[in-house]
């Protein structure tokens, strides 16, 4: 995968975004956020992103149907999805839709996302060697105070 530049975050809770935003451009990436699928599809017919940052559940077209439309029309954009969907099924759809990387947001400190960017972005594969939460019911906070849970694919 070549250098990752500038990344494209889809996400409807703006605080999440904005914390996401902010992590992205303190590690030098270009991070642009919209919040939901309708406005992704409009900015990615006019801009070329190397990376995007997907949630699932959104109004107006969620991440499931955004992401068989980016594949519809032909884009090969890697997508990595941050959702608190849990469910198993979830990712499944997700990784069969193409998502090369699946985070459970209230496992996950957005640290740990960015570390895996920087990791994929350094001709690494996503999760390589990228410290995760425990799997148990704990919860991690990170200096936004956003809390997130991290399970493997």
């Amino acid at each position: 995968m070549p250098k990752i530049k500038s990344i494209l975050i889809v996400e409807d809770e703006r605080p999440i975004a904005r914390a996401l935003e902010l992590k992205l451009k303190n590690s030098g990436f270009a991070a642009e956020p919209v919040n939901n699928g309708e406005e992704a599809l409009l900015i990615l017919g006019v801009k070329k992103f190397d990376l995007i940052i997907l949630d699932l559940v959104m109004p107006k077209m969620d991440g499931f149907t955004l992401l068989a439309e980016i594949r519809k029309r032909g884009m090969d954009t890697p997508v990595i999805v941050t959702s608190n969907l849990s469910q198993d099924e979830d990712k499944a759809r997700a990784k069969k839709l193409g998502a090369i990387d699946y985070f459970i947001k209230s496992n996950t400190p957005l640290t740990a996302i960015v570390e895996n960017i920087k990791k994929i972005s350094d001709g690494g594969s996503a999760r390589e060697k990228v410290p995760t939460a425990p799997t148990a019911p704990q919860e991690k906070e990170n200096n936004n105070k956003i809390k997130f849970k991290v399970k493997e694919i």
